[in-house]
């Protein structure tokens, strides 16, 4: 009679050292597994494509496959099961959008041993990874599944209106009837390559409440660390502002998908490369490079980070390279670069009638706002909340700050251009004025213009002599001269009239004058007017 040993919360171990679940081996379950994907998908591809109906999405097919064999199903060396697949044509659907050929699945899954993959979490799930880096199948619990079937309509919605998201992408669920137990099981895409070396990987919810790597984890080669272990190590991660606004865009939208549904904790996982630090290299023990005949990059359409919260196939292509492996580049405050990968999970979990009385038993023994469990629209508000604040910052941008000199000479240089401009319009406006003047017979230079000048008797007072002249007015502007002072001294000065056919030449010469105008101008030594 062998005899099992607790394996904390991933399962049991037998005598033999090999981990079990649910009394089955591991190596049993991976055998499964292959067989019956390998089966249904092959199966599959004999039915035509049409549109998916809803009904499609509660087809449940089963099939049983005997240790001996079958007319229909290969014989096999693992105990006899049975093999139920849930919305086959729904999946294959979902499959197709995502650009997974069935030969490509039938690849991944079943031509290289499944790997197994130490559990993340606290959820005593198993998680096995496709050798070729693409797909992670993880076995749900009864609830989860049930969850699941009922979210296919709605999740086939919101992938037709974007399938760029963050969530997880689903290509299958699936069903083991072994030894009188049910072993269900999910297939899902990979967020973390293991060609790349992850130097730190967190599971973020956005809470306080016991949010912290307890020893045990801490002790682990690959330790996941959490929401106060990230605020304790880091001050941030900072990107450029059209990748932080396409990923905060990402979050908002998902989040919104999944508070329609009523889904609540969830969690953020996240992996930070540091390219400072070290090179690509493989991350998890046991990881394998490849096989020669595909390449080890993720082949699936909108799996890696930048495609999920790039707006267009055509940046999200120009990003995804052997360089970065699909990470979303950034930097720490500390100016390290750094690749980024990240994705949603644990999104089967409904606000239940039981999540409903964890929530209250926590809420009265620790602050209600703190804890994980919270109803759907204060979960998304507060994850949205610390993402965008405590986690991805955008990168501040660096502006010009002119100098103390440069600031305190600007208003000298607006003072010194204002006179110029002020001097240059006051003398266009005397020259207006002066072109524009009303037309002045002679004798309106009376002794206004020449009394200054202390010599009348060279105006006449009625120039009866030139009224029938057709040039007997001249066009002038008027000049105000004002003297200072009486007691200045009288200015020596000439006036001479010349008749030229019909014209009058008018020279004024001074010698010197301190006499001010209106117009603060002073109007130069030599006066002629032409009639």
């Amino acid at each position: 009679m062998s005899t099992t040993t607790e394996n904390g919360v991933g399962g049991y171990r037998n005598t033999s050292g090999e981990k079990t679940y649910k009394k089955t081996t591991s190596s049993a379950l991976k055998g499964a597994i292959q067989l019956g994907i390998g089966y249904t998908v092959g199966n599959l591809t004999s039915k035509p494509d049409r549109d998916v109906l809803m009904q499609d999405f509660y087809v449940v097919e089963s099939v049983f496959l005997p240790s001996e064999g079958s007319n229909l199903t290969p014989a096999h060396h693992y105990p006899d099961f049975r093999f139920k697949t849930y919305a086959p044509l729904a999946f294959r659907y979902f499959r197709e959008l995502f650009g997974i050929k069935p030969d490509d699945y039938l690849y991944s899954i079943c031509n290289e041993p499944l790997i197994e993959l130490s559990n993340p979490g606290a959820s005593g799930s198993l998680f096995y990874l496709t050798s070729d880096d693409e797909f992670i199948i993880k076995t749900v619990q009864h609830k989860e599944a049930e969850f699941l079937q009922k979210l296919l309509p709605g999740y086939y919605m919101n992938l037709n209106q974007n399938p760029r998201t963050l969530l997880p992408k689903f290509y299958g669920l699936y069903c083991i009837q072994s030894g009188g137990v049910n072993i269900r099981l999910v297939v899902m895409n990979n967020v973390l390559p293991r060609s790349v070396k992850m130097n730190y990987k967190y599971d973020l919810k956005g809470s306080t409440y016991k949010r912290r790597a307890s020893r045990k984890e801490r002790e682990k080669a690959c330790p996941v660390f959490k929401d106060l272990d990230f605020q304790d190590m880091h001050e941030g991660l900072y990107f450029d502002a059209d990748t932080y606004n396409a990923l905060m865009k990402t979050l908002q939208r998902d989040c919104l998908v999944l508070e329609s549904f009523k889904i609540m904790d969830y969690s953020l996982l996240l992996a930070v490369h540091v390219l400072d630090q070290s090179p690509k290299e493989g991350g998890e023990p046991g990881q394998a490079v490849g096989d020669g005949k595909r390449p080890v990059a993720q082949r699936v359409l909108y799996s890696t980070a930048m495609e999920s919260i790039q707006g267009d196939g055509k940046a999200a292509e120009a990003h995804t390279t052997d360089d970065t492996m699909g990470g979303i580049p950034a930097k720490s405050h500390k100016e390290e670069k750094l690749l980024i990968f990240l994705g949603i999970i644990d999104i089967l979990q409904s606000y239940r009638f039981i999540k409903k009385l964890e929530h209250s038993w926590k809420a009265l023994v620790y602050d209600g706002d703190s804890v994980s469990v919270h109803r759907p629209g204060f979960y998304a508000n507060r994850f949205l909340k610390f993402m965008s604040t405590s986690v991805f910052r955008k990168t501040p941008t660096i502006r010009f700050s002119p100098s103390k000199r440069t600031r305190t000479s600007i208003p000298a240089l607006k003072s010194s251009s204002q006179e110029i401009l002020s001097s240059q319009k006051e003398e266009k406006e005397e020259e207006r004025r002066q072109s524009l003047g009303g037309a002045r017979s002679l004798a309106s230079l009376d002794g206004q213009v020449f009394g200054s000048y202390l010599r009348p008797d060279l105006v006449p007072d009625t120039p009866s002599s030139y009224e029938g002249s057709s040039m007997g007015t001249i066009s002038s502007s008027s000049i105000n001269l004002e003297t200072q002072s009486e007691d200045r001294d009288e200015m020596a000065s000439s006036s001479t009239f010349t008749l030229q056919d019909s014209a009058i030449c008018l020279t004024s010469e001074q010698s010197t004058m301190d006499v001010e105008v209106d117009m603060d101008r002073d109007d130069g030594s030599v006066l002629d007017v032409y009639l």
